[in-house]
């Protein structure tokens, strides 16, 4: 497995900044937050697009994907949902990203069946425009659908290949569902997993991974065990959370404790 960060822990900083920070703490990408305070958004030219996939290449550094904030199980009109998702599956094309994280967002004022219904025929739309782009989009367990279980009632309904799951091993483990049940619903649909750490239920403040209560080490051990070789993203939500300790002081130590949990599980 190979370690990326994303910049939702470095809010805001500039593009050669961020590669330096994953070049010299030993980690393999990084996942890019495209909203507007950022550098790379898809409002953003082909100059600025350029640039940076040259820095992340001399680095040596893979761009891992495009965190959107599309919410596909929203309430409301599709086309500029729709519209949305084609603006950053075409930054994540131009950046030679392979994934777009989108939210599920249902929300209240429609059933659990509407909001499947609603996310799978948005995702249904943008998973054939992501396979001419060569992306994919990952649905992440979050909100209305937090669970591997419910993230897996919309992309089953979905059945495209570039239709699949980012497993964000917080909400699955709020949502009350073993690493193992999680990964099971989730196999045939993974993109890659957000880990992080936290001190409890209540208080989510982000903290240096092992240092928390989420179920790291098994995580990692139920990835190992299935054979499964992909990214491990530390997502450090600094952008939520700004009385926690800076990101880029805690990086070494991050890629330092995922790196003994995956020698540990080999």
């Amino acid at each position: 497995m190979k370690l990326a960060f994303s910049t939702l822990g470095v809010p805001g900083m500039p593009i050669p900044e961020v590669v330096r920070l994953a070049a010299d703490n030993g980690y393999h990408g990084v996942e890019l937050r495209a909203h507007p305070e950022e550098p790379l958004h898809p409002g953003v030219g082909a100059e600025e697009r350029t640039a940076a996939v040259s820095e992340f290449a001399a680095a040596g550094i893979e761009i891992v994907g495009v965190a959107g904030y599309v919410r596909v199980a929203e309430p409301g009109e599709d086309e500029p949902r729709v519209q949305e998702l084609r603006a950053l599956l075409e930054l994540a094309r131009d950046l030679g990203a392979p994934f777009v994280r989108v939210f599920p967002g249902g929300g209240t004022g429609q059933s659990e069946e509407e909001a499947d219904a609603t996310a799978a025929r948005r995702l249904g739309v943008g998973a054939e425009y992501a396979a001419e782009l060569g992306v994919r989009i990952l649905l992440e367990t979050h909100d209305s659908h937090r669970t591997g279980a419910a993230a897996t009632r919309v992309l089953g309904t979905v059945g495209h290949k570039s239709a699949g799951a980012l497993w964000d091993v917080m909400h699955t483990w709020l949502g009350g569902e073993q690493p193992a049940d999680s990964y099971l619903a989730l196999a045939p649909y993974l993109g890659y997993v957000q880990v992080k750490d936290i001190a409890s239920a209540e208080d989510t403040t982000p903290l240096a991974l092992g240092a928390g209560v989420l179920p790291l080490t098994e995580v990692v051990e139920t990835l190992t065990r299935e054979g499964w070789d992909g990214w491990l993203c530390w997502e450090y939500e600094q952008r939520w959370y700004p009385e926690a300790a800076p990101l880029p002081e805690r990086l070494a130590g991050g890629a330092f404790y995922l790196g003994r949990l995956l020698s540990e599980s080999a």
